[in-house]
């Protein structure tokens, strides 16, 4: 039998199941395995590959739907992968465009990396705003931040979705409510008993990535940023806003480095809904 043509391959969704092809995608290109980052994906978000007929996958992606169900107000798209052994023959393209089409009139977001953006562009994406990621081992050294912070309780939770929403723009309780089994320690920050602000730290390989971090204020991030790093001896990683200077400057002073830019980019909407003041990290690049 002749091999079918990239071109003939179908689209199909992909659920958990196709966890281990997804980590092996990843690999194939050069990117970390991150089974526990697909795992919630693939789970709060939808999957969509090409499998490849001498086995594995020939291309996937996720997209994380926000808001309504019967109306999402937001996609977010991430881990566009396409082998190695068929890159550069349209198959991320097209891959894309049946997103684009499958989502309808739903604005979409997504992190770009400096080889995906001309796609991106040529398919209508718009840039709206930067991510600067970091990575390292935190110091504390220097003047401690003195908003209090404490472990998250499930009596938190409602909170913590209003709190979000607020800053977002919209719902992600699909993916919230997932936060405290996915992350090793999710925190918030008080002024007077009253929740001003809340991050995660979760396991990917051998960091925690801080995320999603949601504040008051740069001196709430800083408090919760801290709080996270006493609670681990791993080196952190987080993707912040580039607007949100005084916090980088910060991480910067106390150990982290800069690592990688991605740009932000919209489709069908100018700007991202909610609060950018209060926004500074989301929880994977790939999920907003």
């Amino acid at each position: 039998m002749p091999t079918p043509s990239l071109a003939a391959l179908p689209i199909r969704r992909l659920t958990h199941r196709d966890l281990i092809a997804c980590a092996d995608l990843s690999e194939d290109r050069g990117w970390p395995r991150e089974e526990h980052k697909w795992g919630l994906l693939l789970t709060a978000g939808k999957g969509y590959g090409i499998d490849d007929p001498d086995g594995g996958l020939v291309s996937a992606c996720v997209v994380t739907e926000y808001g309504p169900r019967d109306r999402p107000a937001l996609g977010a798209i991430g881990m566009v992968l396409v082998a190695g052994r068929h890159a550069r023959q349209g198959v991320g393209r097209r891959l894309m465009r049946h997103i684009v089409s499958v989502m309808g009139t739903t604005p979409l977001t997504l992190h770009a990396t400096p080889n995906g953006r001309p796609l991106y562009e040529e398919l209508g994406f718009k840039t709206t705003g930067r991510a600067e990621m970091m990575v390292g081992r935190f110091s504390p050294d220097g003047p401690q931040p003195l908003v209090p912070t404490r472990a998250a309780t499930a009596e938190d939770l409602t909170t913590i979705l209003r709190l979000d929403e607020d800053a977002f723009g919209t719902d992600r309780t699909p993916m919230i409510v997932r936060l405290p089994a996915f992350a090793d320690h999710v925190r918030v920050a008080e002024d007077g008993g009253r929740i001003i602000g809340y991050a995660a730290a979760w396991p990917n390989m051998d960091t925690h990535v801080v995320g999603p971090l949601i504040a008051r204020d740069t001196e709430t991030a800083k408090s919760l940023v801290a709080s996270l790093a006493e609670h681990t001896d791993r080196p952190l990683r987080t993707d912040i806003d580039v607007r949100h200077e005084e916090l980088l400057a910060w991480l910067k002073g106390r150990g982290l480095a800069s690592v990688a830019f991605n740009t932000v980019m919209t489709y069908g909407i100018t700007e991202l809904p909610g609060d950018w003041t209060r926004r500074f990290a989301p929880l994977t690049v790939a999920a907003g």
